[in-house]
């Protein structure tokens, strides 16, 4: 081989390796992201608003939301992993990040530093619960926790208990509590550490750099406010009078959704925005309401013989 060529060749493999440890150091240093994977849209009505949303930005600063309406704590008193009683009676006073995580779920392990951090930094006015969605036995999970050097108490979810949260659409699920025992907030997915860290200060009434705003828990934290919601995400309403439209959301809160969720029609579209079982039986809904109305018989006139 000619000398020059090989001086090509050997330029050629230096800019390929160049692009490679590039791309690599991009991969790396990238704003990390929502994952798709275990985080649904479930957390907020996308049709109505973008009320439950929290991160969001306005003209560069964080705006941060909680709920107005919102409800106590459910209450419960377990052992955690190292046998020590965990009660939400015992939260009074304190900002409490309770975690639906698992060991097998990799966004959960993720944010496991960020937990550890924020437990470390704010260990005066905020209390981190990790409640374990595993199958594993509680010895594995201990483990894993050492390993993870997670330094907040773990208990293992019941079913109870994820019953009384409203169901878990997807993992992790973080519920946000305010010093006076209630639900403000819940995170559906990976969210960066700052949205955790705002909240919390602005619970304690530490300063922020954020705009704090309000909406009302139409379902977006507790199910069972669905039928507060005048908007579902994915059911379209256009076509109906306002009167019309209540009685469809009447049947959405009454009626129950076929893919075996066994909740009702609208708690499903809030909770799994991608259930096509649901987005059908709603459509449906909203045909029969209207197609019910346009057919119903015009009111006699009344003789004034």
């Amino acid at each position: 081989m000619r000398k020059s060529s090989l001086l090509v060749l050997v330029a050629g493999l230096v800019g390929l390796v160049g692009l490679a440890i590039a791309e690599v150091r991009v991969s790396h240093t990238a704003p990390r992201k929502k994952s798709a994977a275990t985080a649904s849209s479930a957390s907020v009505p996308r049709a109505s608003s973008v009320d439950g949303d929290a991160g969001s930005r306005t003209g560069g600063q964080e705006i941060i939301r909680f709920a107005s309406n919102a409800k106590p704590v459910p209450p419960f008193l377990v052992n955690d992993l190292d046998g020590n009683f965990i009660s939400t009676a015992g939260w009074r006073g304190k900002v409490v990040l309770l975690n639906f995580w698992a060991t097998w779920c990799p966004p959960c392990r993720d944010e496991i530093p960020e937990f550890i951090d924020l437990a470390n930094r704010y260990k005066d006015g905020l209390i981190i619960v990790g409640i374990s969605m595993d199958d594993a036995p509680p010895s594995e999970v201990k483990r894993f926790a050492s390993d993870a050097g997670i330094n907040y108490p773990i208990v293992m979810a019941s079913r109870e208990m994820v019953r009384e949260y409203g169901g878990v659409p997807a993992l992790p699920t973080a519920f946000v509590v305010d010093p006076e025992g209630r639900v403000v907030q819940k995170h559906v997915g990976l969210f960066p550490s700052y949205v955790y860290e705002t909240e919390v200060r602005a619970l304690l009434k530490l300063p922020v750099d954020a705009t704090i705003q309000t909406f009302e828990d139409t379902g977006q934290i507790f199910l069972n406010n669905a039928a507060l919601a005048t908007e579902l995400p994915g059911v379209d309403f256009s076509g109906l009078t306002p009167e019309q439209k209540k009685i469809a959301l009447k049947r959405m809160n009454t009626e129950g959704c076929d893919c075996g969720c066994k909740l009702t029609l609208a708690q499903c579209r809030i909770n799994d925005t991608s259930c096509p079982v649901s987005m059908k039986l709603t459509a449906r809904v909203v045909k029969e309401v209207a197609a019910d109305t346009k057919s119903a018989p015009a009111s006699a006139p009344t003789s004034n013989q």
